[in-house]
């Protein structure tokens, strides 16, 4: 056993934990704030400055979630957490390299390559991350909830935007902005990867019940309405910023459309939390859907500034709790390996996350806006709920 393990079993069992906590906040931050999600506020200025078209910002954000996808797959078949946990090492490596090195290129295919490693890397946070903190509340007694670990989303979004503004008020051009954002990135990496306990070696894997033809329903019907989500939550994650920058009174702020998201999503794992405990995990759940759906109708019905910012602060309160809910949900009943539940869970979202961008890139550059894909975007999270109510009729 390291020196390292030996100082950090010694401390108290709640600094432990709150630095086990941080460490995943930290990986979420790097990985999908900044790796994945700088992409965002970065692409109107990379549509300005660097050449970027609709079709190919949509097609790079399409990519990214094929990057996302494929870790999920290999979240969802490796069994071994600490395999996991070392994927989880590899993916913070990528997420710090990626952020990097889309400064130091204009070539879209090089690009289409670090948004594929950069997806790859985002599972690090959102996934592993995940699995890995809830495994070790799960271990040392702790309530398995995420809600404080899910801030991370909220932080991370909040952290890219100001720093995009920042750098743009730094006069930097569109591949310097980069180069600083993967800077920055570094003070995120030491903590994620030093704070991170690696877990326990378990030798003897338990033998599954065969579930109930109810729980396969369940399960069913869960993956099915998280793939409405994954649409939902895609579309405005890529785009939001760009659909904003077009009104003229938001014309070249978009990073600070970007914080606003991110500052509505910092609380909200909480106020999920406190949702779910009161009403039930499904019920916060068709709440969380309803809201986003309004989030998304408000840029197609309106031009109005203050319904538009409404819709960027609804977007960021309702993501993440829409992923902290369910992952929650399969945490509980997956508690010895929540991590290749979640992955499974996660598939669907992905598919969505593949689909989606490219869908709205056409139609914005065959109709010069984002609204055609923004009813259909709607559309999607009314069946999402739709299912979610079939779900909560289920008998376990």
């Amino acid at each position: 056993m390291s020196t390292t393990t030996l100082t950090a079993d010694a401390l108290p069992l709640s600094t432990q934990r709150y630095r086990v906590i941080l460490a995943g906040i930290c990986a979420l931050i790097l990985s999908v704030g900044l790796a994945r999600f700088a992409y965002t506020p970065m692409l109107p200025i990379m549509r300005q400055h660097a050449g970027l078209t609709d079709v190919t910002g949509g097609w790079l954000a399409t990519i990214n979630y094929a990057g996302y996808m494929s870790g999920a797959l290999l979240a969802a078949f490796v069994g071994d957490l600490r395999l996991k946990f070392h994927i989880y090492r590899i993916g913070l490596v990528l997420a710090l390299l990626t952020t990097l090195a889309m400064g130091l290129t204009a070539d879209p295919w090089l690009w289409a390559g670090l948004r594929l490693l950069a997806g790859f890397s985002s599972t690090a946070g959102l996934l592993l991350a995940s699995g890995l903190v809830l495994n070790w509340l799960i271990r040392h007694q702790h309530r398995p909830e995420l809600g404080l670990h899910f801030a991370g989303v909220g932080l991370g979004i909040v952290v890219s935007g100001v720093a995009v503004v920042g750098t743009l008020a730094c006069s930097l051009s569109w591949d310097e902005q980069w180069l600083a954002l993967g800077a920055l990135g570094l003070l995120f990496f030491v903590p994620a990867w030093a704070w991170m306990p690696q877990p326990p070696h378990t030798s003897v894997q338990a033998i599954a019940a065969q579930p109930s033809a109810g729980a396969v329903r369940w399960m069913r019907l869960l993956i099915g309405s998280y793939f409405c989500a994954g649409f939902g939550f895609v579309i405005s994650a890529t785009f939001i910023v760009a659909i904003l920058d077009k009104l003229p009174q938001l014309a070249g702020h978009g990073g600070w459309v970007w914080t606003v998201v991110g500052a509505a999503a910092v609380p909200s794992s909480f106020l999920w939390d406190r949702a779910a405990q009161r009403w039930g995990g499904i019920n916060a759940l068709l709440v969380a859907y309803g809201l986003q759906g309004v989030s998304v109708l408000l840029p197609a019905a309106s031009a109005d500034v203050s319904l538009n910012l409404l819709s960027a602060a609804l977007y960021g309160v309702t993501f993440v709790g829409i992923v902290s809910l369910s992952l929650a949900l399969i945490g509980r009943r997956f508690p010895d390996n929540p991590a290749k539940a979640m992955a499974r869970l996660t598939l669907s979202y992905g598919v969505a996350q593949i689909l989606a961008p490219a869908m709205a890139g056409y139609i914005a550059q065959a109709t010069g806006s984002y609204h055609g894909a923004l009813w259909i975007t709607a559309a999607v999270l009314a069946v999402g709920m739709g299912l979610l109510v079939a779900l909560n009729r289920v008998r376990e």
